[in-house]
């Protein structure tokens, strides 16, 4: 079977690549002993500044708005702890000088207006190198923390988020003009003087995740780079296809987009020792505590009497569907947890699966790319070249040191096939992404 393609060619295309880091989930090997302390500013100065000596377009911090539980108590096994996004991201731009800096904010229980200032704010201080990753829920545990609980219904949150995205556009492109900014809409409403001037780049650059079918078209509207799942090559044509239909609808060029999917590197000097590096790497994501922990979302009850290597719980789950205050299901997940359940047992019984085993067949893990750096440049090489992604968005396993790995001997071997930056051309995010200019998309000068 024929493997589907763009249709399309470049080869000057260069990979662009950015590098999120998470602080919630198993993907990040917090507890390793090499690792970096995740809450620790000098962690944060030391990544910053080795990505940008590896030329990484840029730097992405989470969001969380709620510490996460488990069965009504604290979830011990995230990190947490760490300083506000934008104010963290800001003291990163006095101790670099190139690398874009990108905050994860959501729509939902922030303000237009005070939202709008602090970006406009991060930008200016960072002399244009600000990205805004925009961001919805609509979970009414994470709505407790604003006395808003779930006011908004789950198929509006890319309603308000379009409005909010809009509004801010209004904002940023009256800079610090002295006009009044007046925006009304049925979730939206706010009249206000914006006071900060525009970066050289225009404002910050968007940044949004869009797999779902709102997120699809609020990224194909408004965002100048999507995230997505799809990295495996012929799920990532399709979604690019799938984004250039969608741009052509509101007037946008292809070229007015970038695409980056998620994916985790694991490198090796030899694809064997890769492949094994890549096992450990899935274990040590999927602790004991961790599985114990994965399958009490679904059972509904204390499951930690239980061995981690012995067989899955002999008791029924709980009545009810999957707690939302773990933050990791989406609204589609939480129904039909019986006859999951039910498939889960079938599958341990058929393959004598412990319950630590059964967690790591069926619970989520990250994308990766496997291989030697040359494996893997060849792979990227050809992603980029055929137009199917524009680089790739890298959450790391284990801080510093995968990070180290892949400016020292991925980067490297990008650079001698010509795909890769050998320095930076600008200054401004927008430039690194190669981006047309704000002005020519929404007539901010």
């Amino acid at each position: 079977m024929t493997e589907p393609d763009t249709g399309l060619y470049d080869p000057h295309a260069r990979i662009h690549l950015g590098v999120f880091l998470t602080g919630v989930g198993p993907q990040l090997i917090w507890t390793d002993p090499s690792a970096a302390p995740h809450t620790a500013i000098e962690s944060f100065v030391e990544v910053a500044q080795l990505l940008e000596r590896g030329l990484f377009d840029a730097f992405f911090l989470g969001e969380g708005l709620r510490v996460r539980e488990n069965r009504g108590r604290v979830f011990d096994l995230d990190v947490a702890g760490r300083p506000d996004a934008i104010t963290q991201l800001s003291a990163l731009a006095a101790v670099t000088s190139h690398i874009g800096l990108v905050a994860t904010q959501n729509t939902t229980y922030n303000y237009p207006a005070d939202l709008a200032r602090r970006l406009a704010s991060l930008d200016l201080l960072s002399d244009g190198r600000a990205g805004w990753n925009i961001v919805t829920t609509d979970n009414a545990w994470t709505g407790e923390n604003f006395r808003h609980g779930g006011w908004l219904a789950h198929e509006r949150r890319y309603e308000r988020a379009g409005q909010f995205v809009q509004a801010a556009k209004q904002l940023w492109a009256a800079g610090d003009s002295g006009t009044a900014v007046e925006y009304r809409t049925d979730l939206v409403r706010l009249r206000t003087e914006p006071g900060v001037a525009p970066s050289r780049q225009g404002r910050p650059v968007l940044f949004q995740a869009g797999d779902s079918e709102g997120g699809r078209d609020l990224a194909a509207r408004h965002a100048d780079v999507v995230f997505s799942a799809n990295t495996q090559y012929p799920k990532a044509v399709a979604y690019k296809l799938d984004l250039v239909s969608r741009l052509a609808r509101y007037g946008r060029s292809p070229d007015s987009l970038r695409i980056l999917p998620g994916a985790s590197v694991v490198l090796g000097d030899t694809p064997e020792q890769a492949r094994e590096r890549a096992a450990w790497v899935r274990r040590e994501q999927v602790t004991g505590p961790r599985a114990i922990a994965f399958f009490e979302q679904y059972w509904g009850t204390d499951l930690s009497a239980y061995d981690p290597d012995g067989p899955l719980p002999d008791i029924e789950p709980s009545e009810g569907e999957l707690d939302p205050s773990r933050g990791t299901i989406s609204i589609e997940q939480r129904t039909g947890k019986a006859a999951q359940i039910q498939k889960w047992r079938a599958l341990a019984d058929e393959r004598g699966l412990s319950i630590r085993e059964l967690a790591l067949e069926v619970s989520p893990g990250h994308p990766a790319f496997v291989g030697t750096p040359a494996q893997i440049a060849d792979e990227w090489t050809r992603y980029v070249r055929t137009r199917a992604v524009d680089g790739f968005n890298i959450t790391p396993y284990l801080v510093p040191s995968s990070l180290a790995d892949i400016v020292d001997k991925l980067v490297p071997e990008l650079q001698d096939r010509g795909v890769y930056r050998t320095e930076y051309q600008g200054t401004t995010l927008r430039e690194h992404l190669e981006l047309p200019p704000v002005s020519e998309q929404e007539g901010i000068g």
